[in-house]
């Protein structure tokens, strides 16, 4: 097929080569995204320019910037390929097998343990998606990396992006049994501050706020952490090694504290809990991978609560 000829689906494709371009502000980028090589888009924009009879795109060796008639192009054929989107998807139904690439961004504790089952899940039905599931605690640019959605913990600043709540995850204070041992008495939460510290450079660095569950009592005090890191596994590892206390989402440690590998302190205050969102960007149009992936997370099951405290009575 030529990509300079007349019909329909050609100039289809050198538009939505070009979005893709303008979108990912390179040749390259645009290229592996779209799974081909830098010359075929090369080739599909010099094509485009030439059915236009239009410069799109001034290039130089490392600028490339849109024309203004690049500009007036790219917000229509971002209208034109949304509502050919539109039009596929009600010609064909809602009821089409899902096929092709999705692009997920999740947490590394998350991505690794909880998200795994429904992941599992949604490709046992749909097996015609493949998905790139890509490990990274950080916001992602979904544009530019061509991600389709994101699992986020914590806040969602970004106003462009849709941001659904899935659950919220407990988090609390937890130590070696080591630290217990020269305290005869349980430690208060006024104690805790006598105790060597580890940090969640993401969440907590310098000062710890606790909340009692009964009342929403606050207590607050600075740390010096012996460690800090942006890894809740290191984290968790770090404090089984007897490093110091640390507030640790409580799913990832409910067997460490029912095997007394670890131990829960002031177990009547917690952290704030950290609010988990599903997050991917505004479109009019939605392919049916996504859309159905969407679901999928939406319904799994939120984390389990705290784990209680048992208190072994001496015979």
């Amino acid at each position: 097929m030529k990509e300079s000829g007349n019909p329909g689906v050609d100039r289809i494709e050198l538009m939505q080569t070009f979005v893709r371009i303008v979108e990912t502000g390179s040749l390259s980028a645009a290229a592996e995204q779209l799974k081909t090589s830098q010359p075929t888009v090369s080739r599909r924009l010099q094509a485009l320019e030439r059915s236009l009879g239009l410069r799109l795109l001034q290039r130089s060796t490392h600028v490339m910037k849109l024309t203004a008639d690049g500009e007036r192009c790219f917000a229509h054929a971002k209208d034109l390929l949304d509502n050919w989107k539109e039009m596929e998807a009600d010609l064909r139904g809602t009821q089409d097998e899902p096929e092709g690439t999705l692009r997920v961004l999740v947490p590394h504790a998350f991505g690794q343990e909880h998200l795994i089952k429904p992941l599992a899940d949604y490709l046992g039905r749909y097996p015609r998606v493949a998905v790139e599931w890509m490990l990274h605690d950080r916001r992602p640019d979904f544009i530019a990396e061509g991600i389709d959605c994101a699992i986020q913990v914590g806040v969602v600043d970004n106003p462009s992006v849709v941001a659904i709540k899935l659950f919220e995850v407990p988090r609390i204070v937890v130590a070696s049994p080591q630290h217990l041992k020269s305290n005869s008495q349980p430690l208060q939460v006024e104690d805790l501050h006598t105790l060597p510290w580890l940090a969640f450079r993401t969440f907590y660095r310098e000062e710890v706020m606790l909340t009692r569950q009964s009342d929403g009592a606050e207590h607050h005090f600075t740390i010096q952490p012996r460690m800090s890191t942006d890894s809740l596994y290191a984290l968790r590892t770090a404090v089984l090694a007897g490093l110091g206390a640390g507030i640790i989402s409580a799913w990832l440690v409910a067997d460490d504290i029912a095997q007394g590998r670890l131990v829960r302190l002031a177990p009547e205050w917690n952290a704030p809990p950290l609010p988990v969102y599903l997050v991917y960007p505004h479109a009019r149009y939605y392919p049916a991978r996504l859309r159905l992936f969407l679901e999928t997370i939406r319904a799994m099951q939120p984390l389990g609560q705290v784990p209680e405290v048992v208190v072994k009575k001496k015979r």
